[in-house]
């Protein structure tokens, strides 16, 4: 339904599209396109009330929940009364909420915490903050926030941090392409030698789904406790935690090339000592993560329209703000299927689009 006299003046401008919910207002302008449910659920609600729609829809989860508050904007008649209340209880929230993490009901019948984001500063570095809160990081981090994150204070370490998507395959391409071509070539002429070699290169791709998934379930989601340590916390932020923390950063989609370079000769020296032809199977796997990377950006920035890209975006999304202990396969769910932590969606009725 349209809102007028309650609307706030900001809906009035064409880039803006707000919204209302249970009295609260949300300028969803720069979160549309980044929406897991597709731009189209939200057609027509630009100027309305989302309430009555919110309801019918199936259930959000907590992380969706709080990440809902990111939007929030008040309207121009109340903003300044409420943000003099926020600087006047300020201090006793930050000091309540410490104590009682888990007392809100959220509006969606969820149970959902205050905001946690008092507890460290984003105007700075965040990895040094980490130490400061193990107790909660565990549920903090998985919580998310749609906001700029700066990893490390001096600006040539957080330059190594950010990588645009189109870095990764300009360095792994020439990589892949000679570590194969060198193989090939020699094999070229040779029918039986050429099989075996395409057989070393796809099991090095699916060497690399393998490695995929137990990666990303047993390192990237390291079973954290409030007793965790500091070390092992920081860790996890700086190779994955800040992921799941800021999901939309598209400047920490993919994997930096240099680190990746280094894991790659760890994971590569072993192989050369058991393998007859490492390099082909390297080759391989080296596909394979290049395939998942540009997936998993395309995951989160992309407009599917086939099928199977539509469920894995979905399944991804599922991973990040539903089933954070399920779905570790991004490329592929096979060894979802094999260890059983396969995320089973509800069928659609519709057809989902995100631009």
């Amino acid at each position: 339904m349209p809102i007028d006299m309650d609307m706030p003046k900001e809906a009035e401008s064409n880039d803006k599209f707000i919204v209302k919910y249970r009295q609260q207002y949300y300028d969803l302008s720069r979160f549309m396109h980044k929406h897991p449910g597709g731009i189209n659920t939200l057609k027509g609600l630009n100027s309305g009330d989302m309430t009555a729609r919110f309801l019918k829809a199936p259930p959000h989860s907590d992380a969706a929940m709080y990440l809902m508050r990111e939007y929030k904007i008040d309207p121009e008649d109340s903003r300044k009364t409420k943000s003099s209340q926020r600087e006047t209880l300020h201090h006793d929230k930050d000091e309540t909420l410490r104590q009682r993490p888990r007392e809100t009901e959220d509006k969606n019948n969820n149970q959902v915490d205050e905001s946690m984001e008092h507890l460290v500063d984003w105007s700075k570095a965040m990895l040094p903050q980490i130490a400061n809160i193990t107790d909660c990081y565990d549920e903090w981090v998985h919580k998310p926030v749609d906001r700029p994150l700066r990893l490390f204070e001096p600006w040539y370490l957080e330059m190594c941090t950010k990588t645009p998507w189109w870095l990764v395959p300009l360095f792994w391409i020439p990589v892949i392409v000679k570590c194969a071509l060198e193989e090939f070539t020699s094999a070229w002429q040779d029918s039986n030698q050429l099989a075996v070699f395409t057989g070393y290169f796809l099991f090095g791709v699916l060497l690399w789904s393998f490695l995929e998934y137990t990666l990303h379930r047993w390192v990237f989601h390291v079973k954290l406790s409030s007793k965790s340590g500091s070390w092992l916390c920081t860790f996890h932020f700086m190779i994955h935690g800040l992921h799941h923390k800021v999901p939309f950063d598209p400047m920490r989609l993919v994997f930096p090339p240099l680190p990746g370079a280094v894991l790659a000769a760890i994971i590569y020296t072993p192989l050369s000592f058991v393998l007859s032809h490492p390099r082909v199977v390297l080759s391989g796997a080296l596909a394979g993560y290049l395939c998942y990377d540009m997936m998993h950006y395309y995951l989160h920035y992309g407009n599917p329209s086939l099928g199977a890209f539509v469920h894995m975006k979905r399944y991804h999304h599922h991973h990040h703000f539903s089933h954070q202990t399920l779905g570790y396969g991004i490329s592929s769910p096979l060894w979802d299927v094999v260890f059983k932590t396969r995320i089973h969606l509800r069928k659609l009725r519709y057809q989902l689009r995100w631009s």
